[in-house]
């Protein structure tokens, strides 16, 4: 194969390919940071606020292993650029947006979009740099826009914010406009065959989760005995039911089931579920606490929240190292003891919290460890698999990290609404509210904080359950260095 670039990294072709990862990540971070100015100018619901949240990630969790497959199949050059022009299309719908079913519907047309492009764009790092040390570098660069587009979204969306908060999607726009341009003339196109889509399951999968969530984050308005409400959730366990059989006779499904053929690599499939949700609840509701209850400005609670990731680094690179000496149900276990316990002070904060040093060190000690389980856990999902099937496993994997947040948010937010609701609080304008009105929003948030502590709880005992040894991680760590490589 001959690749565009061959003895450097640096070019418009990583420039293109690190600018679709770091639109991607910042869309999702610079929303939260948004919700408040998104609430007083649409008249967003709590609801509807979880659902700006939801929509986006729902299809581009349940979608991206079809994007995946489309890519295999119609070229990933091809896909991205589709999946550039979607995202790009639905970014100006929601910059335009003008009431909340039309952001709602756009922002779920993003995540479709990012669907089809993001799974396509590693694969097109390592078939468009050569072997070697071009290719190490690109890898590295891609990577490291996830901790970019992290801190930079927390103060970007912030900054923007305070001027519009409409700006925090229009900027994708020339963004995605120079992605596909630059695409088109530097991005070569691989090999492709065309192979039986299991468009089906990614139809049935996603709609049942959609329908799950949609009746547990509407039953609080509009009670859970209404037939809407009844409906949907009773529609959608019947969808996944009718997914678990549709995958059974499908030539190339979805989800293979093969895949869940080891008991631990279960477990540690349920663990990452877990942590993504506690993860995603976490920064979705201390976002929403800083600024409604504590009063800070969206900037400002997006520099406050660069501890959070500072720490996840942190922890991230701790874990690297100690995994390969400690077996991982006890580094799992310990980082979800320490989170499970910061989670739970969190819990009992108000709006008289300082943020020296309560709020940072607070931040700092949660994305430390945070950032040591999302090290570990997709490495215990690779142990004992072979080279040809670590990139399915891989974007299994990534699917369940992904699904996490939008499930969490979803189910958590009419838990929050509960507890404001029945002290006596608003979820209308925070300008208009009183005092206590204030106290009662922050009581529902930090009772979010609780049940996440416990879900984190949890999530460390599951882990004690896992078998696998410092070997059987440093061993699946080197054969997923060598898939990226490959």
């Amino acid at each position: 194969m001959q690749y565009p670039v061959t003895k450097r990294a640096f070019g418009l072709a990583i420039l293109v390919l690190s600018g679709l990862q770091l639109m991607v990540v910042l869309d999702g971070t610079v929303m939260i940071l948004a919700l408040p100015r998104l609430q007083e100018d649409l008249g967003l619901s709590s609801a509807g606020s979880a659902w700006t949240v939801t929509a986006y990630g729902l299809p581009f969790a349940g979608l991206m292993l079809l994007g995946g497959r489309l890519g295999d199949c119609f070229g990933r050059k091809r896909m991205l650029i589709l999946g550039v022009v979607v995202f790009t299309l639905a970014s100006a719908l929601c910059g335009s947006a003008l009431n909340e079913a039309w952001l709602i519907a756009a922002r779920a047309l993003q995540g479709t979009g990012a669907a089809i492009a993001a799974p396509t764009a590693f694969a097109l790092v390592a078939s468009t740099f050569a072997p070697g040390p071009a290719r190490n570098q690109a890898i590295a660069i891609f990577g490291s826009m996830v901790a970019v587009g992290s801190i930079g979204g927390l103060v970007l969306g912030g900054a923007l914010t305070e001027l519009d908060w409409r700006l925090i999607f229009w900027i994708n726009v020339p963004i995605g406009i120079l992605i596909v341009i630059g695409a088109i003339y530097e991005l070569r196109d691989t090999e492709h065959q065309r192979i039986s889509l299991d468009v089906r399951g990614a139809i049935l999968g996603t709609l049942a989760c959609g329908s799950i969530v949609f009746g547990a984050t509407e039953g609080p308005s509009m009670g859970w005995t209404s037939p809407v409400i009844l409906g949907t959730v009773i529609g959608g366990v019947v969808l996944l039911i009718a997914f678990v059989f549709a995958e059974r006779d499908v030539t190339n499904p979805l989800l293979p089931w093969s895949l869940f053929d080891s008991r631990d690599r279960v477990i540690s499939f349920i663990a990452i579920f877990l942590a993504s949700g506690v993860l995603g609840a976490t920064t979705f509701f201390v976002a929403q606490f800083l600024q409604n209850v504590v009063g800070y400005s969206p900037l400002m609670a997006g520099c406050a929240s660069i501890p959070f990731t500072l720490g996840a680094g942190i922890g991230t690179a701790v874990a690297s190292k100690a995994a390969m000496f400690v077996q991982p149900r006890w580094l799992l276990f310990g980082a979800a003891l320490v989170l499970s316990g910061a989670l739970f002070f969190g819990s009992t904060l108000d709006r008289s919290v300082e943020y020296f040093p309560t709020l940072l060190i607070l931040l700092t000690v949660v994305g430390a460890m945070v950032g040591m389980v999302i090290v570990i856990l997709p490495l215990c999902v690779l142990v004992g698999v072979d080279m040809a099937h670590i990139g399915p496993l891989s974007a299994v994997g990534q699917m369940f990290m992904n699904m996490g947040t939008p499930f969490a948010v979803g189910l958590l937010s009419p838990v929050a609404v509960s507890r404001t609701l029945s002290l006596g609080g608003d979820t209308g304008k925070v300008t208009e509210m009183t005092d206590l009105q204030i106290d009662a929003l922050g009581s529902g948030y930090t009772l979010v904080l609780l049940v996440c502590a416990i879900g984190t709880a949890v999530m460390g005992l599951i882990a004690l359950t896992l078998r696998y040894t410092p070997a059987q991680l440093a061993q699946a760590q080197h054969a997923q260095d060598e898939a990226q490589k490959s």
